[in-house]
């Protein structure tokens, strides 16, 4: 690609990257806040403003390598009507607003985009930006479903598990470390990847991404392929 591609490669990146993160967070503090925690609300996350749900070194991730994170939304356990069902039904809010999304709204929209935009630059960009709402959307959602800290995977486990062993707290504690090593190694493959083929099979986030296009998404491009655009 030439700069000018590069460079609104990257804005229409980092713009889907303030949707997706943005929604996520938000349904979180949301659902929180209907099973009876307040805290969210108090902390001013339950907000659309992508601001409040920023984390700088997750966001700067997501937009290079399409993974990252926001800043957990605050809960108290102890708030909820029924603490565990709470956990969890907060814990996957994020991960079913990703998905309904890009099942009804990402998707659809770029079908429409692509099938009846004339051909223009701006048509063009506004297709690859809900692309890659649809595919951050999906990615975001199964990168999420992970069971390490902070991610969500981490706390629907936490709302069905009893107990704190070893392999619990090696998660809780070196989550967010081992998140930021998939992610440079990710980065290195992709590098690599151009020069020796054989990195590209090493990309452990590049597999999520790929499960989350070919087979998350599968049904949603399948129901919609349906329709005579």
């Amino acid at each position: 690609m030439d700069f000018l591609s590069t460079l609104l490669y990257y804005v229409a990146s980092f713009l889907a990257v303030v949707i997706v993160l943005t929604l996520h967070e938000f349904s979180h503090a949301a659902v929180a806040y209907a099973c009876g925690d307040p805290t969210a609300k108090w902390s001013g996350r339950m907000t659309l403003n992508p601001l409040k749900h920023f984390d700088l070194l997750g966001l700067i991730c997501f937009t290079l390598v399409g993974f990252g994170w926001a800043k957990p939304v605050p809960i108290n356990q102890n708030n909820f009507r029924r603490p565990r069902l709470g956990l969890f039904l907060t814990s996957a809010a994020g991960v079913a607003m990703n998905l309904v999304t890009a099942a009804l709204l990402f998707y659809p929209l770029y079908l429409v985009v692509i099938s009846y935009l004339p051909y223009s630059a701006g048509a063009e960009f506004l297709s690859e930006f809900l692309l890659l709402l649809y595919l951050y959307s999906l990615s975001f959602a199964v990168f999420n479903l992970l069971p390490l800290h902070p991610l969500d995977g981490f706390r629907i486990v936490d709302a069905f598990n009893r107990r704190r062993g070893p392999v619990f707290r090696f998660l809780r504690d070196y989550g967010h470390y081992i998140l930021l090593g998939l992610v440079v190694w990710s980065f290195a493959c992709d590098l690599l990847g151009g020069y020796i083929a054989f990195f590209g099979y090493l990309d452990i986030l590049g597999w999520v991404m790929t499960f989350a296009r070919d087979i998350v998404g599968a049904p949603i491009q399948f129901l919609w392929g349906l329709i005579p655009w």
